[in-house]
């Protein structure tokens, strides 16, 4: 027999039978006689008992309506029910176990089978209480390393695109910012659901910390074009533009050694095709329209639009206004012309954004 002490009340109309089960139970269990359902509810407002047998012949509310009436109660429905009953035949059995008893008792009850049957579905209840427990923590676990892993591949994400950024004298804050003009495209993006189709597919919690590696190439363009001060001649610009598979190559490689690389899909897009136009003129594979996967035509657009607000030692920084204007008329020939409205709905939250983050 269990040592916990267990709660029980026991619900019977006929008070012989009431004593009998409370003098067999009460050496094992704490037990709560009532004489009728109704004393059963009252009960039920200061105890919360670990299991209820009930009688099912009783006046005013028979052990069925009990039954129906406390499984209904958010507070009571997983109390575990056992029906003490003179009734042998199979239709009044399968009704109280479809209105969720557990178990049938036959009256007159044989101590040895009644405190059998107890113990068995106490045994039950806290197998299942055990396994619950013990799904919550394995889901809590889960959820907690999930975090820890996302953190960590965020963490080196963000760390080489500073290393990155360290080389390039010329852009200052280029990489968060653009990052943050991806999260208003996009917000913008699934607000009016636009390519909701392809969106609903994306790993949020991969999509915009990839963003930070679309120039993750530059590493390895020389110091002397990366931050020449005058504008590059069209031989060197080709070298530049060798930075594109120079990422692209850089974040296969990573993905290939790594078990664990959906973190790094996004990146790849982004990074190997944000200098890809509209109209198959960009850079490097010339792909052209829906061609170009949706994550780079975001980022060229936040990528052009920081280029153009942005000082350069060769030019000037174009005004919010002009660098609107350009993207606009550059719709259907460097950008998705669909994006290129998304981006007029945040223009005023990109204009703030280029104002709060150098």
């Amino acid at each position: 027999m269990d040592t916990v002490r267990h709660t029980i009340i026991l619900v019977d109309d006929n008070l012989s039978s009431l004593a009998q089960g409370k003098d067999i139970l009460k050496p094992y269990y704490k037990v709560y006689p009532a004489p009728s359902a109704a004393k059963l509810f009252e009960a039920l407002k200061n105890i919360t008992p670990d299991l209820v047998l009930m009688d099912i012949e009783m006046p005013e509310m028979s052990g069925y309506e009990a039954v129906k009436k406390l499984k209904a109660d958010i507070r009571f429905k997983e109390i575990p029910v056992i029906f003490l009953t003179s009734k042998s035949d199979e239709d009044s059995e399968l009704q109280g176990f479809d209105l969720g008893a557990m178990d049938y008792i036959s009256k007159p009850f044989s101590a040895p089978l009644l405190l059998k049957r107890i113990e068995n579905q106490l045994l039950i209840v806290r197998s299942q209480a055990a396994l619950k427990n013990y799904a919550d923590n394995l889901e809590k676990m889960v959820s907690e390393k999930t975090a820890e892993v996302v953190d960590l591949q965020n963490a080196v994400l963000e760390t080489v695109a500073d290393l990155v950024e360290f080389r390039d004298k010329h852009t200052g804050g280029h990489i968060s910012r653009t990052q943050l003009y991806m999260k208003a495209l996009l917000e913008e993006l699934i607000r009016k659901g636009v390519y909701k189709n392809i969106v609903s597919k994306w790993n949020m919690n991969y999509l915009l910390p990839s963003a930070q590696l679309h120039d993750v190439g530059k590493i390895a363009i020389t110091d002397l074009i990366l931050n020449k001060g005058t504008k590059l001649t069209p031989e060197e610009f080709e070298i530049m533009k060798t930075h594109v598979d120079v990422g692209i190559a850089a974040i296969e490689k990573i993905m290939s050694n790594a078990q664990e690389h959906e973190f790094l899909y996004h990146a790849l897009l982004i990074a190997g095709t944000h200098h890809e136009k509209w109209d198959g003129t960009g850079y490097p594979k010339g792909l052209k329209g829906d061609n170009i996967p949706l994550e780079g035509r975001l980022m060229a657009i936040a990528d052009v639009y920081d280029a153009l607000i942005s000082e350069r030692p060769y030019k000037k920084a174009y005004s919010h206004e002009e660098a609107c204007k350009i993207i606009v008329e550059s719709a259907g020939t460097h950008f998705d012309p669909v994006l290129a409205d998304i981006f007029l709905n945040v223009e005023a939250e990109f204009k703030k954004i280029s104002k709060e983050s150098w």
